[in-house]
């Protein structure tokens, strides 16, 4: 008994040896994402899978599918249709995602300021950014939640800034977040005036930004509606009977390609033509 008592014992010291010798494994590993794990990742659904999104695009393809081929009788047109409803989970996201990023850029002014206040206060660091998780800015308490919790339990404030950066997902943010690891990191009296810079310079950018789309949000929605209106014209020409049969044909099928890549080249230059300036995420 006693030689089995010793045994266990030195096992336990053995594993708390190597414990100290082994490297330690960071909480967040940089990877170079996919596009549409970066897409739903600023749609705030970073619990979501790129599998299922693209199982759920499958299921709305084969639903068009199956749904056009019983009204129009048209396979041709019903392949068509199968393609469009398949995109839409895709330009859902996308809108979503474009949403989520200009309310965010309206929340960051505020977020910064209170910031400068707690830190002007006598607040540390880490009391300062958890404390947004109550005094924040509502589209910003989740995240700053998560690193309120993480840092209450690990107390390593860089690794915890790493998960923040991954939860919000935006490039103020990485901005933000990069430029209180700087201030922890060396320390100095500027990092209030830094973020009261800081905030101006983001509520400038957040009114020009709000004037240019109130601007062309008129004419974002005609051009979309001018290349959904052929579609919704074939859409309502399938609910006569026989009305699509000429779709089937050799011709039919050569007029539907182009109509569908004329319609695809003109929305694709659409959203070139009238698309604002997006901050890159250079310090995810």
């Amino acid at each position: 008994m006693g030689a089995l008592i010793g045994l266990v014992f030195g096992l336990g010291l053995l594993l708390v040896a190597q414990s100290r010798w082994l490297p330690r494994t960071p909480a967040v590993v940089p990877t170079r994402a996919s596009g549409l794990r970066r897409r739903l990742d600023a749609a705030g659904l970073g619990d979501i899978s790129s599998v299922q999104v693209l199982a759920t695009c499958s299921g709305a393809m084969a639903a068009g599918f199956i749904l056009m081929l019983v009204v129009s009788g048209s396979p041709t047109v019903a392949v068509v249709f199968a393609a469009i409803a398949g995109w839409m989970p895709l330009g859902a996201l996308g809108r979503r995602a474009s949403r989520r990023r200009q309310s965010l850029v309206g929340c960051w002014p505020d977020a910064v300021d209170d910031l400068a206040s707690a830190v002007r206060a006598g607040m540390s660091l880490p009391e300062a950014v958890a404390g947004l998780a109550e005094r924040g800015p509502a589209a910003l308490r989740e995240p700053f939640a998560r690193f309120a919790a993480d840092h209450r339990v690990s107390g390593a404030f860089g690794i915890c800034l790493d998960r923040l950066k991954v939860d919000l997902a935006d490039p103020v943010g990485d901005r933000v977040v990069e430029a209180l690891r700087l201030a922890r990191d060396v320390g100095g009296s500027d990092l209030g005036r830094l973020l009261r810079t800081l905030s101006a310079v983001l509520r400038e950018d957040a009114r020009t930004r709000a004037e240019l789309l109130a601007r062309q949000s008129w004419a974002v929605s005609a051009a979309r509606l001018a290349v959904a209106a052929p579609w919704a014209t074939l859409a309502l020409l399938s609910l006569r009977p026989g009305a699509l049969g000429v779709y089937d044909s050799g011709g039919g099928v050569f007029v539907l390609v182009i109509a569908a890549a004329t319609s695809a080249v003109a929305y694709v230059l659409m959203r070139r033509i009238g698309r604002l300036p997006v901050d890159d995420r250079v310090l995810s």
